[in-house]
């Protein structure tokens, strides 16, 4: 079981240096998707750790409920939840500022992988 916590957590990390990474390269959908990805990917490893299983859902408050995130970081997870829609749909409407945003959600990202 501590492997397989391991290997969420290395994939967490990958995906948090991957979306520095295109943040770094004005790649900002893609970015924010990565952040959701880490997000989630750290979420399912704690939620192993806590309880032996993995939930196949994709809604960090959802997660973050399951393994008593605080409140404030479930407030700022809620936005992050929905960060995949920039990267992936094409019919999102253009979101202003988005580097502004995707840097919260960097920082989010990190928070949630502490």
């Amino acid at each position: 079981m501590k492997e397989e916590i391991k290997r969420w957590l290395k994939k967490a990390k990958q995906d948090l240096d991957s979306a520095k990474y295109n943040f770094k390269g004005k790649k900002y959908d893609v970015s924010a998707f990565l952040c959701q990805q880490c997000a989630e990917k750290a979420l399912k490893a704690l939620l192993l750790k806590k309880t032996g299983r993995i939930r196949k859902i994709h809604d960090l408050v959802e997660l973050g409920k399951n393994v008593s995130l605080s409140s404030d970081l479930l407030d700022n997870v809620k936005e992050l939840t929905m960060a995949y829609t920039y990267a992936r749909y094409p019919d999102v409407s253009e979101v202003k500022d988005l580097n502004k945003i995707v840097k919260k959600f960097l920082n989010v990202s990190e928070e949630v992988l502490k």
